[in-house]
């Protein structure tokens, strides 16, 4: 069958692979278009796997909101280039939207645009950790490059509030609501540091358990958003911030790149 050079031009449009390969996609299928793309697709998964080993160090976070939901997701790929790009931003606000659509699950990877623009691009992509959040009053925030996104769900309060915490844990990077939430393993292994440490201080047996119940509190704090300093207020701790916003913490959620 013959293939037209504008049949060609459009499938290097919509692929963005060589006119070449696109001519010999077109042949093999028959000038069957989402044929000659699946066959284009089906050579990138070929080559995707000699790329298999490579790091997706780069990316971005995208977040949308609807109806009282909200949906986080991550779009990884090898290089800052690629990252920065309006169509890789792009796909990654799609797919956030087809998340809070409910087209999407927070499980799936194996997305075929995902594939597509991994094939246009010419390096690996993958879709990352995503999120759905659901609830009267989810405060979002993404910092400025894109790199760092953060969903925090709050009980009653104020949408300011909620968007405040969510800034605040973006820069912070608590791991748990509540100090007792800290893992003992976590607890135990800094234990065994600051053990050591007074040891080698030479201090009296009978202040170092003292000395170690306030170590371990103070970990627990750190680690625990409800305890932390505000960072727009350092006088007051986000525990007191939610009581005087009549609000209770949910759950909260930081995705970074």
């Amino acid at each position: 069958m013959a293939i037209s050079i504008e049949q060609v031009k459009e499938l290097r449009e919509r692929t963005g692979v060589s006119m070449m390969a696109c001519k010999k996609a077109l042949e093999e299928a028959n000038g069957d278009e989402s044929v000659a793309v699946d066959i284009l697709r089906k050579k990138g998964e070929a080559k995707a796997s000699d790329r298999a080993d490579r790091v997706v160090g780069q990316g971005v976070v995208a977040i949308k909101s609807e109806n009282e939901k909200t949906a986080m997701v991550t779009l990884l790929c090898e290089t800052d280039f690629v990252a920065r790009g309006e169509d890789f931003i792009a796909l990654a606000d799609s797919i956030a939207e087809k998340l809070l659509k409910g087209e999407i699950s927070v499980n799936d990877k194996d997305l075929p645009e995902v594939k597509d623009f991994a094939l246009k691009a010419g390096e690996k992509i993958e879709l990352g950790a995503m999120e759905l959040m659901e609830g009267k009053n989810v405060g979002s925030y993404i910092h400025s490059n894109k790199k760092i996104g953060v969903l925090v769900s709050l009980d009653g309060g104020s949408p300011e509030v909620a968007r405040d915490i969510a800034m605040h844990v973006a820069a912070t990077d608590p791991k748990f609501i509540s100090p007792d939430e800290v893992l003992p393993e976590m607890v135990a292994k800094e234990k065994e540091i600051w053990a050591e440490q007074l040891k080698n201080e030479g201090k009296p047996a009978e202040i170092v358990e003292k000395i170690m119940l306030g170590k371990e509190k103070k970990f627990r704090e750190e680690k625990a958003l409800l305890k932390q300093a505000f960072v727009k207020d350092p006088e007051k701790i986000i525990e007191q911030l939610l009581q005087a916003d009549k609000a209770v913490l949910k759950a909260f959620r930081r995705f970074a790149i």
